[in-house]
């Protein structure tokens, strides 16, 4: 039986969606999420020249501190700013529109968690709704967090990597090198950062017991390294140092919330 217009669907029985209503449901969270980003690649790429001066302030401030000589020719003194070269015609508009999306996609966070958060909330049980909005800020807030200590600690990683490159090296950093460079970085940080979220969540489903996260605490923190030497695309100490060692705090604090939530007895 069809509705005529004006007419309200009768709600269902037993409070769920059809089919048809959740991707109905999906398909309005989609669009509205893409629009969010959409917006934000707008106004990214509208500000290309402030946000290409943050990428490049760490370089800068490097090149500022050892002095003009040890950058060469892509340190201007007079006005602070360094210059990154392009190998390719479509280069640089490649490169903006790559930072862009990524930059929109920051910029829209607070929009798609939304938009996630309201599409999954129908689904969740009443015990279930009050930890996943937790979830969700915590691993967003713990993410921006990472990038920003890669970002910080940046310089130190470029000075690193610069020294090691040699005296008779010049540096001709490419545009698409340096911005894949950072964005990893920031990636790697920020990923590494929410893994003790998934700890937690699994400590709340009962999948782990904080007691065998606490046994295997070294076991953890030589895996911890591992991965962090995995995933940090520079591959200098200093950037390990500060992936591995707030990652090995977070286990610990993650162990310590599953104490409190599963109590004395986990199993």
């Amino acid at each position: 039986m069809s509705l005529r217009r004006g007419e309200e669907r009768a709600p269902n029985p037993d409070g769920q969606m059809t089919l048809v209503e959740h991707l109905a449901e999906l398909r309005m969270r989609i669009i509205r999420a893409g629009l969010a980003v959409l917006i934000g690649v707008v106004i990214v790429v509208l500000a290309w020249e402030w946000v290409f001066d943050v990428l490049t302030g760490p370089y800068a401030d490097l090149c500022a501190r050892r002095g003009a000589d040890y950058c060469g020719d892509a340190y201007d003194p007079s006005t602070g700013d360094v210059k990154l070269n392009i190998l390719d015609p479509v280069e640089g508009l490649a490169t903006r529109l790559r930072v862009g999306f990524y930059g929109g996609i920051v910029l829209a966070a607070p929009v798609l968690l939304w938009q996630l958060w309201k599409f999954i909330v129908p689904a969740l049980h009443k015990n279930e709704k009050k930890y996943a909005l937790g979830f969700v800020l915590s691993s967003c807030l713990l993410f921006l967090l990472g990038g920003f200590i890669a970002f910080t600690t940046l310089e130190r990683a470029l000075e690193f990597l610069i020294d090691w490159a040699g005296e008779d090296v010049d540096q001709v950093f490419q545009v698409q090198a340096y911005i894949r460079l950072v964005t990893l970085m920031v990636v790697a940080f920020g990923v590494g950062f929410t893994i003790p979220v998934l700890l937690v969540f699994l400590q709340l489903l009962r999948v782990l017991s904080w007691r065998t996260l606490l046994k295997a605490w070294r076991y953890a923190i030589v895996g911890t390294f591992v991965l962090a030497a995995a995933i940090t695309p520079s591959g200098d100490p200093i950037s390990l140092l500060a992936l591995s060692v707030p990652m090995v705090v977070l286990y610990l604090l993650s162990v310590l919330i599953g104490r409190i939530v599963q109590g004395k007895n986990p199993e």
